[in-house]
């Protein structure tokens, strides 16, 4: 049985785990132990030089990044399908993913850096805040305009664009940034919510911030460092968060990629 490594509120991870359970691929979810650390070891980190969730063990087959690993999948376990049939709407599903995985998931990554870890207050929360808000309502507004009049991201069927873009969406909803109601894009939220697949992955989030406490600040005194890869570092610089990322370095509370050694 294939072993996913993840974490429950990664998007990465999730749309990993919407294709395994579109296909009907047995796996096992499994959060690595020191996540978050950067001191993460044992079979999670063989073959996998990011330490980076998601990871995929497939017996002797080890594969990193959430792109990758969709790729892996399609390929072994053809049907269904979750790329459309013809080039063009292959090469757009994957551009849609990867819009969602950068500029998307910086978004509420940095909300989460404020609302969740605590790293900025008062008039400084308030205007990243804001500029996530305008950020999010122009990528709504992107999206909706790519969504046109199909019933899904990928055309006629759900499939890999969906599966890569509904995990932020979902998070933009939890954060009272979701599309506007009665919309063709809340349409396709709700009826992606719908799917088993989209719904076992809001479950897994529900479990988990129920057990989790809301302020998860202590834990940046404990040896917990965020991650702060490209797109994520670019949002925070750029959205007026110059002194977190300063203060992050200075207290040793936020990670950058992890350096390959020989």
């Amino acid at each position: 049985m294939l072993t996913l490594y993840e974490h429950p509120l990664s998007p990465y991870a999730q749309k990993c785990k919407i294709v395994l359970l579109e296909k009907g691929i047995p796996f096992e979810a499994e959060l690595p132990d020191g996540f978050g650390s950067g001191r993460a070891g044992g079979d999670f980190v063989a073959g996998n030089p990011r330490h980076e969730v998601p990871a995929l063990v497939d017996g002797a087959v080890r594969i990193f990044d959430s792109t990758v690993i969709l790729e892996y999948l399609e390929d072994k376990w053809p049907t269904p399908a979750m790329l459309p049939g013809d080039p063009a709407g292959r090469a757009r599903a994957r551009m849609l993913e990867d819009v969602a995985d950068t500029q998307y998931e910086a978004i509420n990554w940095g909300l989460m850096e404020i609302d969740v870890f605590r790293r900025a207050a008062g008039d400084l929360a308030l205007a990243l805040k804001a500029r996530a808000a305008e950020q999010t309502e122009g990528l709504l507004n992107w999206l909706a305009a790519e969504l046109g009049d199909r019933p899904w991201f990928n055309g006629d069927e759900f499939g890999w664009a969906d599966a890569a873009i509904v995990p932020h969406v979902i998070g933009s909803a939890a954060s009272g940034l979701g599309p506007k109601p009665e919309t063709p894009l809340a349409a396709w939220l709700a009826n992606a919510n719908a799917r088993p697949s989209v719904a076992a992955i809001v479950a897994s989030i529900r479990k988990f911030v129920l057990a989790a406490p809301r302020d998860l600040s202590v834990l940046l005194a404990h040896g917990f460092r965020r991650q702060y890869r490209d797109h994520r570092l670019e949002w925070m610089m750029r959205s007026g968060g110059v002194s977190i990322v300063l203060d992050g370095l200075e207290k040793d509370t936020l990670r950058f990629g992890n350096e390959l050694r020989g």
